[in-house]
């Protein structure tokens, strides 16, 4: 089975992992494994199960925030 499971899914599932850990791990992600989740989570389709696809938009929208404070430096929440 693990044959089936392309290295981009890997990685995604290995950042993702990371991320639902704990909200410091989201915190000590760096602006370049914040770009590259939103990536690999924007290709993944999760039309199919609704609850999935909205999980995705919030998680989307997390990602785009943290980038935003981390590349602007006007994060209100350290």
């Amino acid at each position: 089975m693990s044959k089936d499971i392309s290295s981009e899914d890997r990685e995604r599932i290995k950042l993702l992992q990371l991320v639902s850990s704990s909200k410091s791990e989201f915190k000590k992600l760096t602006v370049v494994q914040l770009k590259r989740l939103q990536e690999l989570v924007e290709k993944k389709d999760y039309s199919h199960d609704k609850k999935a696809h909205k999980s995705k938009v919030k998680l989307l929208n997390k990602i785009n925030t943290r980038i935003y404070e981390l590349e602007e430096g006007k994060g209100i929440f350290y």
